[in-house]
């Protein structure tokens, strides 16, 4: 795929001949002649009408170059020259030819061509029509480790968009892109055109901005497509047939297969269609099947192709009749496995192993169980139950069938529990999107500040919900309303200016390198990106959601049709990366694997919340449905990109709304994480709304003996409602806030302000926030607020003296604490809101908390 840019260079005429037709099916012929090294090419029209626009297309001895050339211009692809002419011979008019100004060049050695078509045609006319130009190529070519890709295209009206996809030798990087971004998973390399080589003209190439780059071995690409067509034009050539298929077990009802593997063509293979008959019976990855819901003693005829990742499919393999077998010959089952134990486990998965069963006529598969469920049907003796749920403990037993689908027995029932999500404490740590603005808090900052060493999740503060199609919505940038109390507020606002379009600087980006403003992927979503780079335990999940955005939850979550299609839509953009366009950001792929997961923030399924939010009696089930949906589809996902997805939620610290729209033993067996709600249990509103008249601690760990309000708040109550429903406590972390809540006209009672009248909420770090200030801001900002740490509820305070203002916080002191707590309780570990509030400080005291 190297190509060599020639340089121009006057020549001399020829006296070797290759001969050309009188006439051609192209209308043209060229004949070449050679004197020593100085080649020539006479191009001839030998009809009744001027012919305009032609090339020369041959191929030489390998080895063999062109130089020096006069009256065209060439390009050598290895062995391939191709000759196109200078301007004013590439009209030649009815019975002329190019002479005088026919093309010349010196060839480095004295040799003929080997071959030679003009506009596809034999040189001497003879020759089928050449087949039309494929619509899109893209010619490589390479000079010294500097790599570049000429896309032309072949079509009469504009390509308006394309992008590359190569793959490389192991260990070959590519970087340092002009006119285009490159992007490399593996040998694997993305190549998207920059916003002015984006569209290509008809009949045009992107010279002279065609992208370059830097590779760090001078190698070609191993393999090329365009648009996912192959770049040199030629069609792809699909994988081979199966072979040898053929059924080493069958039963009364079922026929098992096995086929050699096929070899892979233009792409790799994706699977293998399993036909029953002209009926698809099963589709699989690997080169075994089962086919099952057959009819005794019965023939069955089977054939298998595969397929590639474009869908394109193979021939047929060989035809294999199966008959199944008659139940009436044998009646006796086999014995029961023995010995079931586990051999290994995840936090989705348990691995486990038997004796074998014993029969008179054969055993042909066994039946794994969880609980009453047939989980797996393995042939061997052993199996790996996927999709499961972390730290839960499930049961599990086996059973043999035979040849005849006699079942035995069960074997000895097992009990094991799947591994924690992580090692050790999670810390979980939400990233608002809104930061980047007036808290001129960036992704960077997770990193210099130290958190993103210190945490194992972010969960990216939110995502919308389309209100017209009900569906996640992106690639929209619309504020909210400034009235908080509006309940059309969060209707289809959403930033993504902020989540992938918005350039960064290089102080701004973690990894120092600025933003051009043209790469398909910019903003918050790239710099999480990098950050995963940088720190590759953590775990990034996409929050949808939240207070204001939560309105629609009721209405997707209400039908099997809604769950689905919502759900589907949600991990099309986050997990699979399908960012819709937006300012020239954007596009299938671009976010591919920045999402380890999604973190569910409908606030509140059957319970009030933000002013307008859709509440229906049903919300409590269908929350239910929801989630179960997300981790089915999650785990479909799995079987296809071998990675496991994380479920999450956050869910609230009151029983009553617990009550309302948790069914927490069932989602339990779906969820990872319950980030349990570990705050805002008291506090007044930017608008003086919820509790302006009177302070109250926002997160105490213990009942308070001095609240006033009839329902006591506590971390601890809230933890233990989920206890009692059976929620496991390495499912549950609790929630810290890393900022205050605060009131002023707070009058001292004796109590230095706590549970005291107020006149409503303090001045806040940003105006259109009163009551609330980051922790930071809160001890920089506010004078002489003295801290006061209740020791019985554990909650900390500050006051500002009578008539003043009071603050409720969480402060070194407390998360000590509560740290300490959460390991005595057997929990998960901790999570923030928000990680903008602190510069460093209370992260500290988490990460020592949960060592």
């Amino acid at each position: 795929m190297r190509r060599l840019a020639i340089a121009l260079v006057a020549l001399a005429t020829a006296a070797l001949a290759v001969p050309g037709a009188a006439s051609a099916a192209t209308g043209l012929t060229a004949t070449f002649s050679r004197t020593g090294t100085t080649g020539k090419f006479v191009v001839a029209n030998p009809t009744t009408a001027a012919i305009s626009g032609w090339s020369i297309k041959f191929d030489l001895p390998a080895g063999v170059t062109v130089s020096g050339v006069q009256n065209a211009t060439t390009t050598q692809n290895g062995t391939k020259v191709t000759l196109t002419p200078a301007y004013y011979i590439t009209t030649i008019q009815a019975g002329r030819n190019t002479e005088p100004f026919s093309p010349s060049f010196t060839l480095s050695a004295a040799v003929d061509p080997t071959t030679c078509t003009i506009n596809g045609y034999n040189c001497d006319g003879s020759g089928d029509p050449p087949p039309p130009p494929a619509p899109v190529t893209a010619d490589f070519s390479l000079s010294g480790s500097t790599g570049k890709f000429v896309v032309n295209n072949n079509t009469d009206t504009t390509l308006a968009d394309w992008s590359i996809t190569f793959t490389l030798p192991s260990g070959v990087t590519a970087s340092n892109a002009q006119n285009g971004t490159i992007a490399q998973n593996g040998t694997t390399v993305t190549l998207t055109p920059v916003h002015y080589n984006k569209s290509v003209g008809a009949r045009r190439s992107t010279e002279p901005y065609s992208p370059t780059f830097t590779l760090s071995r001078a190698v070609e690409p191993v393999t090329c497509r365009i648009n996912n067509a192959n770049c040199d034009g030629s069609p792809d050539v699909p994988p081979t047939a199966p072979t040898n298929l053929t059924s080493p077990v069958k039963t009364t009802k079922t026929v098992s297969l096995s086929w050699n593997a096929s070899t892979s063509g233009s792409l790799p293979i994706a699977g293998y269609d399993v036909y029953n008959g002209t009926a698809l019976a099963t589709t699989v990855t690997g080169t075994t099947a089962t086919v099952t819901g057959l009819t005794p003693n019965t023939a069955y005829t089977f054939t298998v192709k595969a397929k590639d990742t474009k869908g394109t499919t193979s021939p047929a393999s060989n035809q294999l009749t199966v008959t199944t077998n008659n139940p009436a010959d044998d009646t006796t089952p086999p014995s029961a496995p023995a010995n079931l134990r586990s051999t290994a486990k995840d936090a989705g998965s348990v691995t486990l192993a038997w004796d074998a069963s014993t029969d008179n006529k054969g055993v042909a598969n066994y039946d794994v169980y969880v609980g009453t469920t047939v989980k797996a049907t393995v042939i061997g003796t052993t199996a790996k139950v996927d999709g499961l749920s972390p730290s839960t403990e499930y049961m599990f037993s086996v059973k043999a069938r035979d040849l005849y689908d006699n079942i035995s027995g069960p074997s000895n029932s097992l009990k094991v529990s799947t591994s924690d999500i992580v090692g050790g404490y999670a810390r979980v740590g939400y990233f608002v999107q809104w930061g980047i603005y007036g808290r001129q808090f960036f992704v960077k900052n997770l990193d210099t500040n130290g958190a993103a060493a210190k945490l194992t999740h972010i969960n990216y503060a939110f995502g919308n919900i389309d209100p017209v199609n009900l569906t996640c919505l992106q690639g929209v940038t619309k504020g909210t309303s400034a009235n908080p109390q509006d309940p059309n507020q969060g209707d289809g606002a959403g930033d993504a200016e902020a989540d992938y379009s918005r350039p960064f600087s290089s102080a701004q980006s973690v990894d120092g390198v600025a933003d051009t403003g043209w790469e398909p992927l910019r903003g918050n979503f790239n710099q999480l990106k990098k950050l995963k780079a940088k720190h590759p335990h953590l775990k990034v999940l996409i929050s949808l959601g939240g207070w204001t955005y939560s309105k629609y939850f009721s209405d997707v979550a209400k039908t099997d049709a809604s769950r689905k299609k919502f759900v589907a839509s949600c991990l099309d953009i986050y997990l699979k990366g399908n960012l819709p366009t937006y300012n020239a950001a954007g596009g299938p792929g671009t976010a591919a694997g920045i999402f380890d997961g999604v973190d569910l923030d409908w606030e509140w399924p059957g319970a009030e919340g933000h002013a307008g939010n859709h509440i229906s009696p049903d919300d409590k089930r269908n929350n239910t449905l929801l989630i179960e949906e997300f981790r089915r589809q999650m785990d479909e996902l799995s079987q296809t990109t071998g990675k496991r997805y994380q479920l999450t939620a956050f869910t609230p610290a009151d029983r009553g709304k617990i009550e309302t729209g948790w069914e927490l033993g069932r989602v339990a067996q779906s969820m990872d994480i319950f980030n349990v709600q570990g705050y805002d249990f008291h506090g007044s509103g930017s608008d003086n709304s919820w509790e302006p008249n009177r302070t109250g601690h926002q997160g105490n760990l213990y009942p308070d003996a001095d609240d006033p309000y009839p329902f006591h708040f506590s971390v601890e109550d809230s933890v233990n409602a989920y206890l009692e429903a059976g929620v496991h406590p390495r499912k549950i972390t609790v929630g810290l806030a890393f900022y205050g809540r605060g009131w002023q006209g707070v009058q001292d009672g004796g109590k230095k302000g706590e549970w005291q009248s107020a006149t409503g909420a303090a001045p806040g770090q940003f105006q259109e926030e009163a009551g609330t200030r980051g922790y930071s801001n809160l001890i920089a900002s506010v004078p002489n607020c003295t801290v006061v740490h209740d020791e019985a509820a554990v909650a900390t305070s500050c006051f500002t003296g009578n008539g003043g203002q009071w603050w409720t916080f969480d402060d070194v002191w407390s998360i000590q604490k509560k740290t300490a707590w959460f390991k005595q309780r057997g929990l998960l570990g901790a999570m923030i809101w928000e990680m903008s509030g602190d510069t460093g400080t209370l992260m500290n005291a988490v990460d020592a908390g949960l060592k």
